[in-house]
């Protein structure tokens, strides 16, 4: 069972606990406004009996001219393709209802997959989806540093991300978490 999430950021860092002393915030200028966004998109699979695998993809967006701005139907079906390979087996994929998964595009590329089997999650349930833990995480650890290019920003959520993929406790617990329960009655 595969559960998959989108999200963004900016230069804008997130909110979050410094290392300043108490009672003296510090302030660090930064670049926040503009300047493009960062684009991801991940897939948390789990198996009864193995570890629980996180593969992602980035897109860096510069407002450039030209330039994708984010993830489209092809690009989410050549994310399967990658996971459906780096896995080796047929897919049961769970994400939410934003409008590129839904098109009918999408469809057509998910009916061309045997392999690929997908179910919605109900409306605003992102409490059921364990990559939400996954980009909350991240953004958590990226609140004290001061980025200032998305190049920069870049660099740093692909290594926070590539540190999680090695840690598979912490993808164990984002899924305990959901409080879901994949044993077969």
């Amino acid at each position: 069972m595969c559960f998959e999430d989108e999200a963004g950021q900016n230069l804008r860092p997130p909110k979050g606990r410094t290392w300043g002393r108490r009672g003296a915030t510090p302030v660090v200028q930064v670049a926040g406004t503009g300047h493009g966004r960062i684009s991801l998109t991940g897939v948390l699979a789990t198996r009864p009996g193995c570890d629980p695998r996180f593969l992602y993809r980035t897109l860096v967006y510069h407002e450039r001219k030209g330039e994708k701005k984010g993830f489209a139907e092809a690009d989410y079906a050549a994310l399967f393709d990658g996971v459906h390979q780096s896995l080796g087996g047929p897919l049961v994929v769970v994400w939410d209802n934003v409008n590129t998964h839904v098109s009918a595009k999408m469809k057509k590329l998910i009916a061309a997959r045997s392999w690929l089997t997908v179910f919605q999650l109900p409306t605003y349930a992102p409490e059921f989806n364990p990559v939400e833990g996954i980009w909350a995480h991240m953004k958590k650890s990226l609140a004290n540093l001061a980025k200032r290019t998305l190049d920069q920003l870049a660099g740093l959520v692909k290594t926070r991300l590539r540190s999680m993929q090695y840690r598979p406790e912490l993808l164990t617990g984002l899924i305990a978490k959901t409080g879901l329960d994949f044993q077969p009655p």
